[in-house]
């Protein structure tokens, strides 16, 4: 099969040859219909210092993909050939304390497809019969291969109810983007989103989004004014910070009324500091940290918000084979982007 390898410690991938997988007893062999670029792929692409302490070469990247069943391993029972599925990402123990309390997307030795085992960009992928998601016929493959991080987005919007809800989303990524079309359909009152790329912006706009910032050419205090503005003076009862940029963080504690919540996923590249009294303690407000989907809880809610009219056309910008990988990446790198999927 044709497959996308990281097969040197060094930035780029491999279009090239590897061996058609065979199952073992509890895996499933998936034929690839889609498999979208992810940030972690563009970590590994470019081969930063987090990808150098994380991937052994040589290595299938891809983690986000679905497909259709071509075989089956002789002790699988919970799919047959031909379903059409999507798959969990996160490989997890089954043994410890988060796993057997109801916790697993927070395992402890979890393993993550297309990074510590072969993944999805590729012809065929091989995955335990326990990570697959059947997904409905109706949805095509450049949405059922994103339920990954949609399944993000979920977790991160849906902590707790927006209905008439008023709702900050700071950064307007791919997942972010998810967030504000997530809110938008679970009835939140007014959505405010901020980015530095007018282009992300006007997706948000698609995707429902009632009032935008760009933070990069409008004043630092244009995303307070919005706020007030649109919220009588209150500050919005959830914030939900995407991006991992300090400046962003800080909106998104600074923004929020007192009593509210605040929903962190973005990731910094560095240290940050707070003014924990005043941002945080003296507001009264909540904070969760978002790491992956509740396994598999998510999964069922997003297929309801499928049925429930969820928008997230605008996002999918870009599909591209899989010989055209490049692009994809620079794509990602200039932000000139929703989703981008490889259809290998």
């Amino acid at each position: 099969m044709r497959a996308l390898v990281k097969t040197v410690p060094a930035p780029g991938l491999t279009l090239t040859s590897r061996p058609d997988p065979t199952p073992g007893l509890h895996d499933v062999i998936v034929k690839v219909a889609a498999t979208s670029l992810c940030g972690t792929d563009a970590h590994i692409y470019r081969w930063d210092e987090w990808a150098q302490h994380r991937i052994h070469p040589p290595r299938i990247i891809g983690h986000e993909v679905c497909g259709h069943v071509v075989a089956v391993g002789r002790e699988v029972s919970l799919v047959k050939v031909g379903d059409y599925v999507a798959a969990e990402s996160h490989l997890t123990c089954g043994r410890c304390f988060q796993c057997r309390t109801g916790q697993a997307h927070v395992c402890k030795q979890y393993q993550i497809l297309g990074v510590d085992r072969d993944g999805s960009y590729a012809e065929y992928v091989a995955l335990p019969e326990g990570v697959l998601w059947r997904t409905a016929p109706e949805i095509p493959p450049e949405f059922a291969c994103v339920q990954e991080p949609l399944g993000n987005a979920v977790d991160a919007a849906l902590a707790e109810d927006l209905t008439g809800h008023s709702v900050l989303v700071t950064g307007c990524g791919p997942t972010g983007l998810f967030a504000a079309a997530i809110a938008r359909v679970a009835g939140a009152a007014v959505i405010i989103a901020t980015d530095v790329s007018d282009y992300r912006l006007g997706l948000a706009k698609q995707v429902g989004v009632d009032h935008t910032v760009n933070v990069k050419t409008e004043s630092p205090e244009a995303v307070g004014e919005a706020v007030r503005m649109l919220t009588a003076g209150e500050g919005v009862d959830a914030a939900l910070e995407m991006s991992g940029d300090p400046t962003a963080l800080h909106q998104a504690f600074r923004n929020v009324k007192n009593g509210g919540r605040v929903t962190l996923f973005g990731i910094p590249t560095g240290r940050v500091c707070f003014d924990l009294p005043n941002e945080i303690i003296f507001k009264g407000i909540r904070v969760y940290g978002v790491t992956g989907r509740r396994l598999f809880a998510t999964w069922y809610r997003l297929a309801g918000l499928f049925k429930a009219g969820l928008n997230i056309r605008p996002i999918i910008t870009h599909t591209f084979p899989m010989n055209e990988f490049a692009t994809g990446f620079d794509l990602i790198q200039s932000g000139q982007c929703g989703k981008v999927v490889l259809l290998p």
